[in-house]
């Protein structure tokens, strides 16, 4: 048991050193779309059910198939519109049951990250083996298919073990999605000498959590969306920060809905003199190049480093 899982270093956010991005910008904003897959009957895993009624649960797999049949490419007209690219948050499995969604991104040069094989199979009580070939299948098929190699990881249904983020800095990933304490990159706290950093994403302005959890209308949203870019713009005239608006086309994607996130993201986009409109992996590539060393740097200098790494306080390995 742990009561604190050391996976990084507290960062009080005031007086930190200042974060420059790309000419000048105060804020880094990207968009996560999810393309899932969620299957119908998948493997049992003891610690989470995967539909809430008994199988076939047909209603809630239909719902989510409408995001990649249709919501996909309303969403996708709408960030083209922008000229937004994605960095798709991907359950890799898609490569083979939808390529032609895979295609599309390709051709608009959109970026690709693990999100596990599929959204419902869970990395609750996996050995080390198989999250290992999760990892190494991730790196290979979307290599395969896309020639990108990935360098994100969100974790399929946000399930982890103990030891996911030392193999994500192991295999050589820049960063994870799945931690939510900051404005600002951050170092994690890895293993050995490896290095990866936690991307903001957001379960605020998810759209799942917007949607399915506070029951926002779709205006309400698109006025969340708008007044929370204000607050990181504001803030970022001192310091860059990130902006992330992790969405799925089963949500964001139905006709009620797609024309209130028009909306919030031509006001974002509006604000292009101070907005590096990019994606996580080059945020990641640019902060670990630029400004990885200084947190480390300002985090011994206020005494609050720790030692050891996550789930292991004493720094044994």
């Amino acid at each position: 048991m742990h009561s604190d899982p050391n996976l990084y270093d507290f960062w009080p956010y005031r007086d930190r050193p200042k974060i420059t991005w790309p000419g000048n910008k105060k804020v880094a904003f990207w968009v996560a779309p999810n393309i899932e897959f969620y299957e119908l009957d998948p493997p049992i895993n003891p610690s989470r059910k995967p539909w809430g009624r008994p199988h076939p649960d047909i209603v809630p797999y239909s719902a989510r198939d409408w995001g990649n049949r249709v919501g996909h490419w309303r969403l996708m007209e709408v960030m083209d519109e922008f000229n937004v690219r994605g960095s798709i948050s991907l359950s890799v499995a898609m490569l083979d049951h939808h390529p032609e969604i895979i295609r599309a991104c390709v051709d608009r040069d959109w970026e690709f990250f693990s999100h596990g094989i599929y959204n419902t199979r869970y990395s609750y009580n996996m050995t080390e083996a198989q999250e290992r070939a999760v990892l190494e299948d991730s790196i290979k098929s979307v290599m395969d298919a896309t020639g990108q190699r990935i360098r994100g990881y969100l974790a399929p249904a946000l399930t982890h073990t103990e030891r996911t983020l030392d193999l994500l800095a192991e295999y050589g990933f820049w960063y994870s999605c799945d931690l939510f304490q900051d404005d600002q990159p951050q170092p994690v706290k890895v293993k050995g000498d490896n290095r990866l950093i936690s991307m903001p994403y957001s379960l605020e302005v998810n759209d799942v959590i917007t949607y399915g959890i506070y029951h926002q209308s779709p205006r309400a949203y698109a006025d969340a969306l708008k007044r929370h870019f204000d607050q990181l713009l504001e803030e970022g005239a001192e310091t860059g920060t990130v902006m992330c608006i992790p969405l799925h086309a089963y949500l964001v994607g139905h006709p009620h809905r797609i024309g209130p996130f028009r909306e919030a993201l031509r006001y974002i986009t509006s604000h292009r003199d101070d907005v590096w409109v990019t994606t996580a992996k080059e945020i990641a590539e640019f902060y670990m190049a630029n400004h990885y060393d200084q947190t480390l740097a300002d985090i011994a200098r206020r005494g609050d480093a720790r030692p050891g790494t996550g789930f292991n306080p004493q720094g044994g390995l």
